[in-house]
C-alpha cells in the first residue's frame, strides 16, 4: 500500500464528522418541553419524506459489507455477483405493492409485532431473540469489520481502533435523535457514496483505457471476458456461490423477500412514512438506486482484477483502489467509505434497540412510561454496539469473501422466515403451529443439507428448504385444525389496499425495462 491519508484528507474527514454530528442535532431537536416518544425515536414521528425514506433503504443497504465484501467478490467472480443488487431493486416493488399497505395498516414498529397480530405472542418472542441475535453477531459484525479491514488497509490504524472508531462515531450521531437523526444524514451519506464510488470506478476505467474510461470498461471486457457471465455455467469454480439460472428463478427471491420484505432495520424506514404513497415513492427511487451500484462496488472489483492480480485476499480490492484517488479527493473518498459503514452500523443499532425495547422490554414491564423505553432503547444500542466489537475478530477474522460467508449463514434461516410471513399474509389458515414448524424446519433441514449435500449450492438449498418449509406450515396448519386464524381477519384487506399510484406504476416497468436490457447484454 502508498503512503494512505495525507494531512490534507485527514482534515476533510475530519471535517465530514464534524458536519454529520451538527446535521444529526439540528434535525434532532425538539420543540420546548417535548420529550421523545417511542414513535418519535424509532418512527422518525412517521414523518418521513419519499426521497429521506430511500436514500435511507440505501444508505442502511450499502456499508462495508456491500462496498468491501462485494467488490471483493467482484474480483473473484465476476459482474454475476451484480444479481443481487439488480433483481433486489425489483424485490422492492414487489415489497412496496403488496406487503407495504399490510404492514402500514397494521401500525407496528416491528417485524415481531407483526407476527403477533397475526399469530401469538410466542411467534413474537421466538422472532425477537431470533433478529437481535443475527442483528448483533451477523450483521453489526460483519459492518464493523469490514469497515476496520478497510481503514486498517488505507490509513495502517490497527483493526481494534478502527472497530471502536466506526462504533462510537456510528453512537454518537444517532444516539440521541433515533431514526430520524439517522434517516435525514443518511441523504448526505448517499451522496458521498455515490460520488466517491463512481470516481473509484472512472480512476480504474481510466488507467486501464490509458487515459479513456470508457476505453477502460473495453479492455475490462476484452481480457476478462468471463468475469461478465451473468449466468454462471455448472463448469464455473464460483457455480456453488452463484448457480446458473437459479440467480433468476430460485433462492436469490427468497433472500431478497426476506432482506427487504420483513427485515427490520430495511423496512423500519418505510414503517415512518406520513403514508403509504410517500413510502411507495421512497422504495421505488431506492430500486433505481439499486440498478446503479454495480457500478459503484462491483466494476471496481473487476478492474482491480486486472490492476493488481496478486493481492492476498479479494477483500482487499476496494482499499487498494482507493489509492488511485489523489490526496484531498482521497479524505472525499474515505468519508464516502466511512458514510457508508456508519450509517449502516447506526441503522442496525437502532434497529436492535427498538426490538428489545417494543417486542421484549414492554412486554416484560408494559405499563413502562415513554420516556424510559426511551432511554431503554438507547442503553441496548450501546451494548449491542459493545458486544458486536468484541465479537468481530473471532467471528470474520479468518475469512476471505466476508460478503459470500454473510449471505450463506443467513441462508439457514431465511426461507423459514419468507414462509411464516408470505403464508401469513395471504393464507389465512395459517397457524402459529404452522410459523413456528417453518421456522425450526428452515434452520434443521439446512443443516442437514448443509451436511449430508455439500455439493448443492446454498442459494439453491435456500429455494429447496423455502419449498420444504412452506409444505410443512401447510400440513400442520391443517391439522390443527383447517380454519383461518382469528387474529388475521382483525384487518381486512382489500384490493383497493394494493392499488399504486400512476408514478409508481411506471417506475415499476422502468425496472424491469432495464433489468431485461442488462440481463440481455450480458447473458
Amino acid at each position: 500500500m502508498s503512503s494512505g491519508l495525507s494531512s490534507l484528507d485527514l482534515g476533510i474527514v475530519a471535517l465530514y464528522a464534524v458536519g454529520l454530528f451538527t446535521l444529526a442535532l439540528w434535525v434532532s431537536r425538539e420543540k420546548s418541553g417535548h420529550d421523545k416518544n417511542t414513535e418519535d425515536y424509532f418512527l422518525a414521528s412517521k414523518s418521513l419524506p419519499w426521497w429521506a425514506i430511500g436514500a435511507s433503504l440505501i444508505a442502511a443497504n450499502i456499508s462495508a459489507e456491500q462496498i468491501i465484501g462485494m467488490s471483493g467478490s467482484g474480483y473473484a467472480i465476476g459482474l454475476a455477483i451484480s444479481s443481487y443488487e439488480w433483481m433486489a431493486a425489483l424485490t422492492l416493488i414487489l415489497v412496496g405493492k403488496f406487503m407495504l399497505p399490510v404492514f402500514l395498516k397494521r401500525g407496528i414498529y416491528t417485524m415481531p409485532q407483526y407476527l403477533e397480530q397475526r399469530y401469538n405472542h410466542q411467534v413474537r418472542i421466538v422472532m425477537a431473540v431470533f433478529w437481535l441475535g443475527v442483528y448483533v453477531f451477523v450483521n453489526l459484525t460483519s459492518v464493523l469489520w469490514l469497515g476496520a479491514l478497510a481503514i486498517n488497509s488505507i490509513t495502517g490504524l490497527s483493526m481494534e481502533y478502527g472497530l471502536i472508531g466506526l462504533g462510537v462515531f456510528a453512537l454518537a450521531y444517532s444516539l440521541f435523535g433515533g431514526l430520524k437523526a439517522v434517516a435525514m444524514t443518511d441523504i448526505i451519506q448517499v451522496v458521498l457514496l455515490v460520488f466517491g464510488g463512481l470516481m473509484i470506478t472512472y480512476l480504474a476505467l481510466d488507467l486501464l483505457g490509458e487515459g479513456n474510461a470508457l476505453g477502460g470498461f473495453g479492455v475490462l471486457m476484452d481480457r476478462a471476458p468471463e468475469k461478465f457471465d451473468m449466468i454462471l455455467s455448472s463448469d464455473n469454480p464460483h457455480y456453488a456461490s452463484l448457480p446458473g439460472i437459479s440467480v433468476l428463478v430460485g433462492g436469490l427471491w427468497v433472500m431478497n423477500f426476506s432482506y427487504w420484505g420483513f427485515n427490520q432495520y430495511i423496512i423500519q424506514r418505510a414503517l415512518a412514512a406520513k403514508d403509504i404513497d410517500e413510502a411507495r415513492k421512497g422504495i421505488a427511487f431506492a430500486a433505481y438506486l439499486k440498478l446503479l451500484m454495480p457500478l459503484i462496488i462491483v466494476v471496481p472489483g473487476i478492474a482491480a482484477f486486472l490492476l493488481y492480480p496478486d493481492l492476498p485476499k479479494s477483500d482487499l480490492a476496494y482499499p487498494q483502489l482507493m489509492q488511485l484517488v489523489p490526496h484531498g479527493l482521497r479524505g472525499l473518498v474515505f468519508a464516502a467509505l466511512i458514510a457508508a459503514i456508519v450509517s449502516s452500523l447506526a441503522s442496525m443499532a437502532n434497529s436492535v434497540s427498538t426490538i428489545a425495547t417494543m417486542d421484549l422490554y414492554r412486554s416484560i414491564k408494559p405499563d413502562t412510561s415513554q420516556h424510559d423505553l426511551v432511554k431503554y432503547g438507547r442503553i441496548v444500542s450501546c451494548v449491542a454496539m459493545a458486544i458486536a466489537m468484541l465479537a468481530a475478530r473471532p467471528l470474520l477474522g479468518s475469512l476471505d469473501q466476508a460478503f459470500q460467508y454473510i449471505q450463506e449463514f443467513t441462508g439457514f434461516f431465511t426461507p423459514g422466515i419468507c414462509v411464516i410471513f408470505i403464508l401469513g399474509m395471504f393464507w389465512k389458515k395459517t397457524t402459529a403451529g404452522g410459523a413456528l414448524t417453518a421456522v425450526l424446519g428452515s434452520f434443521i433441514l439446512s443443516v442437514v443439507f448443509w451436511l449430508a449435500w455439500p455439493s448443492l449450492p446454498f442459494m439453491d438449498r435456500v429455494g429447496l428448504v423455502f419449498v420444504l418449509c412452506a409444505l410443512g406450515a401447510v400440513v400442520v396448519s391443517l391439522m390443527q385444525g383447517n380454519r383461518a386464524q382469528d387474529s388475521a381477519s382483525d384487518i381486512k384487506m382489500t384490493a383497493a389496499d394494493f392499488k399504486t399510484k400512476p408514478v409508481f406504476d411506471v417506475a415499476a416497468i422502468g425496472i424491469v425495462v432495464i433489468l431485461v436490457g442488462l440481463y440481455a447484454a450480458w447473458w
